[in-house]
């Protein structure tokens, strides 16, 4: 397998992962609803997302860096959205 196919898995991967968030954060903007989203679950994920932010960047890698600083928008959003909607 050459490089520029090994990044395209990967940039597949960053793709799928971080905009599978999108649907949860439209569902909670139309609903207002929240209840089915444990706090601890979503805090913990978003840390975690965080802490591989700051790893893609401490790493120069531009991938890792763009998808995870993406993601922490959306999943950064959910958080806020449960804390404020219970």
């Amino acid at each position: 397998m050459t490089s520029w196919q090994i990044e395209l898995i990967g940039g597949c991967a960053a793709t799928v992962t971080t905009l599978c968030w999108v649907p949860q954060a439209l569902r909670i903007l139309r609903t207002r609803d929240t209840r089915s989203i444990s706090l601890a679950s979503q805090g913990a994920f978003t840390v975690g997302i965080a802490l591989w932010l700051v790893y893609g960047i401490l790493i120069g890698s531009w991938p890792v860096t763009a998808a995870n600083l993406v993601t922490l928008l959306i999943v950064g959003a959910i958080l806020i959205l449960k804390i404020r909607y219970g």
